[in-house]
């Protein structure tokens, strides 16, 4: 299975915080499937440590580089036609970084896993 992680998932896995549910847990753990971490998740982690909301543990280079490593985990970097493609979406979600991460998991064909019940209305599957 390929999947896209949307950024909570990222941030809750490699934290090991409860919220992230037994599918997801359990998914992320099998070492089978093909995960992927969007450019646009790295870029939300940097702005919102960059303005105290996030609190890590190392430098956000260094901590998302080295979970990547030990978790199997792809960076997906923005191409210009996900950009281009959140154009064609509904506006069920005001988030650009949510947007986009749909935009990318179409373009792509990969699921996303989020606990973000907006990303659903979308025609994409959502994994929980």
């Amino acid at each position: 299975m390929r999947v896209l992680l949307d950024t909570h998932v990222f941030l809750w896995w490699i934290t090991d915080d409860r919220r992230l549910s037994p599918k997801a847990r359990d998914l992320i753990g099998d070492g089978s499937n093909d995960l992927f971490l969007s450019a646009a998740s790295g870029w939300e982690i940097a702005i919102k440590a960059g303005l105290g909301k996030l609190k890590l543990p190392a430098d956000v280079g260094t901590m998302v580089a080295e979970q990547l490593d030990v978790n199997a985990i792809s960076a997906l970097p923005v191409q210009m036609n996900h950009a281009l493609h959140v154009n064609t979406l509904p506006a069920y979600h005001r988030d650009p970084f949510d947007r986009l991460l749909v935009a990318q998991a179409l373009c792509e064909d990969l699921s996303i896993m989020t606990a973000d019940p907006q990303i659903c209305q979308y025609s994409v599957t959502v994994i929980w």
